[in-house]
């Protein structure tokens, strides 16, 4: 999301602990999803769990004062309307603090991988995504080996555990388009090398990845080249909906929006062979905004042989009334926009 590196500070954080805490749903339309089987088109559909990357200004910060956990209750709460997937944002410099070729924090890591081993064990996928838009400690990452290391050593914490998928980083953005495609290479190799073979990695692009900017901004080009060895690159992209594509209005410019966004990356998918994933998506509570998520997830699912999915932002127990809140009990899309994703999910 464009607006955490600038948002979520302390002040903001405790305010936001009188938020409701997630507990069991309320009377929703039930998904499709038969006990063991999901009939949608995509492979992952779910949502971002946020509260690990809030008070990134104050690091190494606190927990339960600058930023928090998921929490297990909203991941079963959103397992059974049918959510296979949950995106774990956190910070790169609480996992791994002072130097990317440093050691593990193993507080923050057991927080970490509290989360990540309870999602995985209920047979739902954990992405992992240092929500960094490629800087450390707020300095763009120009050592590429220094990244490498830091995937490496990150990557040790969930070797085998195929329900993992890695994300690179979240939303690069004002960097140099060959530092980009170099950062995404050396995590991709970083995570091989820590022996993690057998799940997916998410790269993202330059530009905040958005999907609308995906082949102007230059990514499809120079991203296409990317190596894994074992094939299982995903490409990340976002897509809001608002006027400037941030993520900031419950307005959409049109009910047409959303799929008007997504056809030049669907093409450039197409064309090259390549997988897609729509890891940040929202709208507002109202028709407009519906019309247009419903009409792009509709686009995607008939074009689900590029796209494996959408997740939704965001969820988390510290948001209390975001606009684009989808925390049970409460929250604003949970309550007003989920019922007409259901045929999506």
């Amino acid at each position: 999301m464009r607006f955490l590196d600038v948002l979520i500070g302390s002040v903001a954080v405790t305010a936001a602990l009188a938020a409701p805490a997630s507990q069991a749903d309320g009377n929703l339309t039930p998904t499709r999803t038969i006990k063991g089987k999901r009939a949608s088109k995509f492979q992952f559909v779910g949502v971002n769990q946020s509260g690990a990357e809030f008070g990134n200004k104050d690091l190494p910060g606190t927990l339960g004062k600058h930023y928090t956990w998921p929490v297990r209750s909203t991941i079963d709460t959103l397992m059974s309307k049918g959510f296979n997937t949950f995106r774990i944002p956190f910070m790169m410099e609480r996992l791994i603090p002072n130097q990317l070729t440093g050691s593990i924090n193993t507080a923050y890591a057991q927080g970490l991988q509290d989360i990540v081993n309870y999602v995985t064990s209920k047979g739902a996928y954990a992405v992992i995504d240092p929500h960094n838009f490629g800087r450390y400690y707020d300095k763009v990452i120009t050592d590429v080996a220094g990244f490498k290391a830091w995937w490496t050593t990150t990557a040790k914490l969930f070797p085998t555990n195929d329900k993992v998928i890695w994300d690179t980083n979240n939303e690069y953005h004002d960097m140099d388009q060959t530092l980009v495609f170099n950062l995404n290479q050396a995590a991709i190799d970083g995570i091989r090398a820590a022996g993690a073979t057998s799940q997916y990695i998410l790269v993202e692009g330059n530009s905040w990845s958005g999907a609308w900017t995906w082949v102007s901004s230059g990514n499809g080009a120079s991203l296409l080249n990317l190596k894994d060895p074992q094939d299982k690159i995903i490409y990340e992209m976002h897509q809001y909906l608002d006027s400037d594509g941030s993520g900031t209005s419950t307005a959409c410019v049109s009910s047409t929006i959303g799929t008007e966004r997504l056809q030049a990356a669907t093409n450039w998918l197409k064309a090259n062979n390549k997988k897609g994933l729509l890891g940040e998506t929202a709208g507002g509570a109202n028709a407009q905004c519906i019309g247009a998520l419903t009409g792009m997830l509709s686009y995607m699912a008939a074009n689900s042989d590029v796209w494996t999915g959408w997740l939704w932002w965001g969820g988390g127990p510290w948001w209390g009334d975001y606009i684009y809140g989808m925390e049970p009990p409460s929250g604003t899309a949970y309550t007003k926009v989920l019922p007409s994703l259901v045929p999506y999910i």
